[in-house]
């Protein structure tokens, strides 16, 4: 086991839920998630094969992956785990006036549950306590934005078919530069 994955960080907001650094052995797991989020995508593709769904998946995987680690190479890459089972993944840049969340999924068995909504409230609570935003982009589409909508995110700007969300702590001052400056940013996304 390396050094970065014995950094442990437990959901004071869920009793039985951490988080660990990323390590190569977790790439297949990571893929999983990955796959789960895209799962409704490819049921709609009924004259592709399975084989030709799977090299599709872990191709786009791989392309976000790599996108991931060169643009935000200071992120924290974990993996979030429930009572020793990895259970999905939360990815997340602080930035100077930001944080933001890159991806936050989960696997289909875990989600509904709570466990997002802790994860991102106690990102919000940093924030709060740092005077930084929280910043995310999601697909329209997306069951998670009714989530972030109920958490207090608003839509900042639009980029393709995403959305960038921003939740501003309460007294935070606006800045019309940093959304600027977020929007033309690639696009990540919160599951």
């Amino acid at each position: 086991m390396s050094d970065r994955s014995k950094r442990v960080l437990h959901c004071a907001s869920y009793p039985g839920v951490s988080l660990r650094r990323t390590v190569e052995e977790d790439m297949d797991f990571l893929y999983r998630v990955y796959a789960a989020t895209r799962a409704g995508e490819m049921a709609l593709l009924a004259d592709w094969t399975p084989a030709a769904k799977e090299a599709f998946l872990r191709s786009q995987f791989q392309a976000q992956h790599h996108h991931y680690r060169e643009h935000y190479p200071q992120a924290c890459f974990e993996v979030i785990v429930e009572q020793g089972r990895d259970i999905g993944r939360l990815y997340v840049a602080r930035l100077n006036d930001e944080i933001r969340v890159m991806d936050l999924a989960l696997l289909p068995d875990c989600r509904g549950r709570g466990i997002g909504s802790a994860l991102m409230r106690e990102l919000m609570t940093e924030a709060a306590a740092l005077d930084k935003l929280v910043s995310l982009h999601v697909e329209d589409f997306n069951p998670a934005k009714r989530l972030y909508e109920r958490l207090g995110f608003t839509v900042a700007g639009t980029r393709s078919f995403y959305q960038l969300l921003h939740w501003r702590p309460p007294g935070h001052a606006s800045s019309p530069a940093a959304a600027e400056c977020a929007m033309g940013a690639q696009p990540n996304t919160a599951s």
